[in-house]
């Protein structure tokens, strides 16, 4: 009777405690300077709460005159004393608004996360919309910002994370200010020096096998030989889909054509599965949008990214397509400032900026500390990681066949080993 007493006990201690906590955290999320609305959220069982937070930023901190715009931030709480994961998204932040989502750090350091989504992507865009204050520094103060706000709360180590642009955006973060995290984690982050940076169309030219570049380079060919049957599925295909170009359906295809083997080497990587010459229309058809599809260039499915091709334009750099081995296939005569044609809208004029990409590659093998870079070998981005150069406080590890999926836990066993035993020294 005395141990059932004592488990009863115990029960009661750990559901107060829960309850508890959970009301702690939020009194203290609501009072944090600059938030303007906590929401309640369900989660996973790896966390006990987790809470949709919205801070009101400055557009500009330079210039307070500008205003303000509402910034979508999640906090997924497991303890208060253990390390957090500040994931600083380069995108929109929809994803993590769902209950399964965990960050893979969070698991490997058994962390809390803070999520960050973008300023100017989904519900973290400013009303009026001034495209002037959309900068990396304005983005780094953001984050800089909530950090200071939740240090408050969380006073363990901090890790910064993100993936693709993400990565390039807590690289960014670091270069900007380099004392608020103490590691930093960034997946396949691209750091280009131009509009069409041109480091991308030398390296597809060399990934993988001489077999496997060719078998890529056929079907591209095949698919531009084949235009008369394969342009009206095409075409078809852009109807039943309701997309619209800046540009014509001709051209449209050109570029679908082009960007195959850049989109085939970010996803893909393994050319068993190309269709050969010997298959019908329908089957390269279906592969060939499958893989570069047309929704990518089209206005519809460049909407929601519209803020990120709006920053390539102007401080990020981008990648370009060598259109010589395709020179008597093509309708366009040049793929050169395909960004701006596709992308940009005509009355909007970007002049590109590379002192942002300059300064950030002069920090990364200068001043920065505890920094892991994780690239894919055949992910066409890898061709823009930054060098470290000198630097032993950075690692850079390439997982070999990678692709632009790569993640720690899916390097080899060697180099994942690596990366846990040196995070966890840093952080614990």
């Amino acid at each position: 009777m005395n141990c059932l007493r004592i488990l009863l006990f115990t029960i009661q201690l750990t559901v107060l405690s829960f309850y508890l906590s959970a009301s702690e955290l939020y009194d203290m999320l609501v009072k944090l300077p600059g938030v303007v609305k906590v929401e309640e959220k369900g989660t996973n069982p790896f966390f006990s709460e987790k809470y949709l937070v919205w801070f009101e930023q400055a557009l500009d901190q330079d210039n307070p005159a500008a205003g303000t715009f509402r910034q979508r931030v999640f906090v997924n709480h497991k303890s208060f004393d253990i390390p957090v994961v500040y994931t600083t998204e380069g995108y929109n932040g929809d994803y993590a608004a769902e209950d399964k989502y965990i960050n893979e750090l969070c698991r490997i350091l058994t962390a809390n996360e803070v999520f960050v989504e973008h300023r100017y992507f989904s519900e973290s865009v400013p009303d009026p919309v001034n495209w002037e204050y959309l900068t990396t520094k304005n983005a780094a103060t953001d984050h800089h910002t909530i950090f200071k706000a939740l240090k408050t709360i969380y006073h363990g180590k901090w890790v910064s994370t993100g993936i693709s642009k993400g990565g390039e955006t807590c690289l960014l973060y670091q270069m900007y200010y380099p004392d608020d995290m103490d590691a930093v984690v960034a997946y396949v982050a691209p750091v280009a020096k131009a509009v069409e940076d041109g480091r991308h169309e030398i390296f597809i030219s060399k990934t993988g096998t001489s077999k496997d570049r060719k078998k890529i380079l056929d079907f591209q060919k095949e698919i531009l030989k084949r235009r008369e049957i394969i342009f009206p599925m095409f075409e078809n295909f852009v109807k039943a889909s309701n997309l619209t170009f800046r540009l014509p359906l001709e051209e449209v295809y050109d570029y679908c054509v082009l960007e195959f083997s850049f989109s085939f080497w970010q996803w893909y990587g393994n050319t068993d599965r190309i269709p050969s010459k010997k298959e019908s229309n329908t089957i390269l058809f279906q592969y060939f949008i499958a893989v570069a599809g047309p929704a990518y260039f089209s206005i519809e499915g460049s909407e929601s990214t519209f803020p990120f091709f709006y920053q390539a334009a102007r401080e990020l750099g981008y990648y370009g397509y060598d259109t010589k081995p395709f020179k008597k296939l093509l309708v366009i005569e040049s793929a050169e400032e395909y960004l701006s044609k596709i992308f940009i809208p005509e009355e909007m004029k970007i002049n590109f900026e590379p002192q942002t990409s300059i300064n950030l590659e002069k920090f990364i093998s200068s001043d920065a500390k505890n920094t892991f870079m994780i690239y894919g070998e055949y992910d066409p981005w890898t061709a823009v990681a930054p060098d470290p150069g000198e630097n032993k406080n950075v690692k850079k590890i390439i997982s070999p066949k990678g692709t632009h999926m790569t993640r720690i836990l899916n390097l080899p066993k060697i180099l994942q080993d690596e990366i846990v035993k040196d995070l966890d020294k840093i952080m614990n």
